[in-house]
């Protein structure tokens, strides 16, 4: 009797959790749509300036090297 109760204990939540991952599965096989709040959003004015500083921040650590490596020459 007491391995009956384990089994159907054990079945339930074995059942229960299959059942929650193929409903899991089948949500994410769709994704999500965010369509409707990305539409209004013009990304390539954001990308561009992301750039723009990053370009800006790669020419301060070049000119920086750059005055290392003169300062490097004149010093030796």
């Amino acid at each position: 009797m007491k391995l009956m109760n384990q089994v159907k204990k054990y079945g339930v939540i074995a059942v229960g959790s299959a059942g929650l991952m193929a409903v899991s599965a089948q949500s994410h096989a769709a994704g999500w749509n965010y369509s409707t709040l990305t539409d209004g959003v013009d990304f390539s004015t954001i990308a561009t300036g992301v750039l723009a500083v990053a370009a800006m921040l790669a020419a301060v650590y070049a000119g920086i090297k750059g005055a290392r490596v003169v300062l490097g020459f004149l010093r030796s």
